[in-house]
């Protein structure tokens, strides 16, 4: 299991406003800021009021290396992720629908971010 994922990105206030705004579908909705010290840069956490998962900090991204998948709940959550992406800037990859070629049960999005990370949301029922 994933305890967490750090994304790099270029411009942080805009890349926090993208994930505020796309990851609210998915009930990621809270967050937390990390002031760096020793080395360790600033951050910024978003959760779901359990814990926080997933976390940006500014610097030179590599979009090529990285994919982070989300989970959905069900089929809707996968596309209201999709649409509050686009609506944040976000830009399609693959639009919402079933995946057959991975496994039968396997519906997912696919969009960019700000800086072309390749950001997944998946329902596997």
């Amino acid at each position: 299991m994933i305890d967490h994922v750090i994304l790099t990105v270029s411009d942080f206030k805009r890349s926090v406003a993208f994930y505020a705004k796309a990851l609210k579908p998915l009930g990621i909705t809270t967050f937390i800021d990390y002031e760096g010290k020793d080395g360790h840069p600033d951050l910024k956490g978003f959760g779901d009021g359990k814990r926080h998962f997933f976390w940006l900090k500014e610097g030179k991204p590599d979009p090529q290396a990285v994919h982070v998948g989300f989970v959905a709940k069900d089929h809707f959550e996968v596309d209201a992720f999709y649409k509050a992406a686009q609506a944040a800037g976000g830009k399609s990859k693959k639009s919402p629908q079933a995946r057959l070629e991975y496994y039968p049960g396997y519906y997912a999005a696919w969009v960019l971010d700000p800086d072309g990370h390749d950001i997944e949301v998946v329902n596997k029922s």
